[in-house]
């Protein structure tokens, strides 16, 4: 099977889209070292371990510095420079200082000169960077961010791609869960289900994968009769998230309550898909969805209800009360109601993610939720 990936075309209308940002604010040039920055606005995808950039001008041309050796260049990019991120398989641990180096040669002097108003990020635009620039800086961190969030078709099947591998996970936990099994078992059955659904190693894997508590990493322990099984998996493909959670009977009997409150929680996707359209507020379904476990379980339901996904694990929207977000056309999102209790064995946390359509939602996870 064909893999996805960002295609030139969508790289390429990114970058438009940065462009006009960038002619608003009247920015002679715009620098980023994020890792999905670069990836967003070339293509590229860079492991963590290596650093790299990405410059876009005013007259729309790309500039991108990455390491060198042995890789796909990047499809987007007029101005492709690399430089040794290893000597003699060694990693260098002043990659940044040489991508900066490599950068402000490759875009000359007068395009960094104390004449030029520059956009960067300013949460990671270090001193190896701000110090070769002489121009004004202006953060366009949050710029960034905000175009994020619209996701383009190449991104969505990379999103897609990502949540089937998660369903894989999931097929293979309700095989393998059972009394007695120790959860690192679990892990190493869950981790070769994603890889054997990409067919590469994911670039990240998810973060519950603790028993009978509402979450932590796997520990040498063997998993208990009667408790339950929250699995919050978040595989990786190529930097794009996936993101959503099943709760696991380990008995494959859950009591009465157990039930109880598996259905409570599963009925707020129906809620979800219903009501949610863009220009919902995201704090005002938090606050629905809150007082209705509440009235359940009081205390029960103790963090988000959810958050945008992409490139990043938590991204915008936040269905969160500290934020006000508004849903818009083009957001993938999480939505993740949980109860949590001792009563509970654990508790139980479902979670399912979204797209925002122009009318509605479109549900990207569509595979079972039983317990």
């Amino acid at each position: 099977m064909q893999k996805p990936g960002l295609t030139n075309e969508f790289c390429r209308g990114r970058q438009r889209r940065l462009l006009a940002v960038m002619q608003r604010l009247k920015l002679d040039l715009a620098i980023f070292v994020r890792h999905e920055h670069v990836q967003w606005l070339t293509g590229r995808y860079v492991p963590r371990l290596f650093s790299a950039a990405v410059a876009l001008d005013s007259d729309g041309r790309c500039t991108v510095v990455v390491p060198s050796g042995g890789v796909v260049r990047p499809l987007a990019a007029d101005h492709v420079v690399t430089y040794d991120a290893q000597w003699l398989a060694t990693l260098r641990n002043d990659q940044p200082r040489a991508v900066a180096a490599a950068m402000v040669d490759a875009l000359g002097s007068e395009a960094v000169s104390e004449t030029k108003s520059i956009g960067v990020e300013f949460a990671s635009c270090g001193p190896y960077l701000s110090t070769v620039i002489s121009g004004a800086l202006v953060d366009l961190e949050q710029e960034m961010f905000a175009l994020r969030r619209c996701k383009d078709p190449d991104e969505l099947a990379c999103i897609r791609f990502a949540i089937a591998a998660t369903e894989a996970m999931y097929e293979r936990a309700r095989e393998v869960i059972h009394p007695g099994v120790n959860e690192l078992e679990v892990f190493s059955h869950l981790q070769a289900a994603a890889v054997a659904s990409l067919g590469e190693v994911p670039t990240a894997l998810g973060n519950d994968f603790a028993c009978g508590v509402p979450g932590g990493p796997a520990r040498d322990r063997e998993i208990l009769d009667g408790e339950l099984y929250i699995l919050d998996l978040g595989p990786a493909f190529r930097g794009y998230y996936a993101d959503n959670c099943r709760t696991i009977a380990v008995n494959g009997t859950p009591t009465d309550l157990q039930r109880q409150a598996w259905r409570k929680i599963a009925d707020v996707f129906p809620l979800v898909e219903h009501r949610v359209a863009p220009g919902m507020r995201c704090r005002e379904l938090f606050e629905d969805v809150r007082d209705r476990m509440e009235v359940f379980l009081a205390g029960g339901f103790s963090h988000h209800l959810g958050h945008g996904i992409g490139l990043y694990p938590h991204e915008t929207p936040h269905l969160n009360p500290n934020w006000d977000d508004r849903f818009k056309v083009g957001d993938v999102f999480t939505v993740e109601p949980g109860l949590y209790s001792e009563a509970l064995r654990g508790g139980i946390r479902l979670e399912q993610n979204y797209r925002v359509t122009e009318d509605g939602v479109e549900l990207l996870s569509d595979f079972s939720l039983s317990l």
